[in-house]
């Protein structure tokens, strides 16, 4: 017969100990009482793009951007066919004429190249006062949902690597915006509102 050694005799033991253990950290250490903290996520970026408002802004931001995007594609074409004639020519040109076509040709490259830097800025800071309004209604409806069902901590999903999908608000949140904001004047939820009527 073999004996159990005193080894094996205190690994239950031991087992037990360290279960009752972390059972005593998780009632004593705050940090543990985070597990119970509700959290969700929101994509940000989506749900501005989503909305009909987001959309709309879309619209005027791509046919502002198609717009530009003509201009500076006929100026590029235009140079392209330019810088063509310069290489024909470079054989019977003389060398000062070739020198001077060439600098003027560089000139309105650089110039290109600034047109194309102004009109991002100026899309960018035209995308900023759209979406703007956009953001801001969207952070009110996103505090007042996290509010009315007791989340503490609503993200940003572009912020965390993994979510589990029951815990992403995007969908919730552009319906409430598009229906309203989900409060009216009154204070109630018309979500709410609508499903008490049935």
């Amino acid at each position: 017969m073999v004996e159990s050694s005193p080894v094996h005799r205190a690994t239950p033991l031991l087992a037990r100990l360290t279960r009752v253990a972390v059972a005593s950290l998780a009632l004593a250490v705050p940090g543990v009482a985070a597990a119970e903290t509700r959290l969700a996520v929101v994509d940000v970026q989506h749900a501005v793009m989503q909305t009909e408002d987001g959309i709309r802004a879309q619209a005027t931001l791509k046919k502002l951007f198609d717009r530009r995007q003509q201009q500076l594609d006929a100026k590029q074409t235009e140079l392209q066919r330019a810088r063509e004639e310069i290489e024909k020519q470079s054989r019977v040109l003389s060398r000062e004429a070739l020198q001077k076509r060439m600098e003027d040709w560089q000139r309105q490259m650089v110039e290109l190249q600034t047109v194309f830097v102004d009109y991002n800025k100026e899309l960018q800071k035209k995308q900023g006062e759209l979406t703007g309004p956009i953001i801001k209604k969207m952070m009110i409806i996103v505090a007042r949902l996290a509010k009315r069902s007791g989340y503490e901590i609503i993200l940003d999903k572009q912020a965390a690597p993994y979510v589990r999908a029951d815990l992403d608000l995007t969908e919730q949140v552009i319906q409430l915006y598009n229906t309203g904001g989900g409060e009216d004047e009154g204070g109630g939820d018309k979500a709410e509102q609508k499903n008490d009527a049935k």
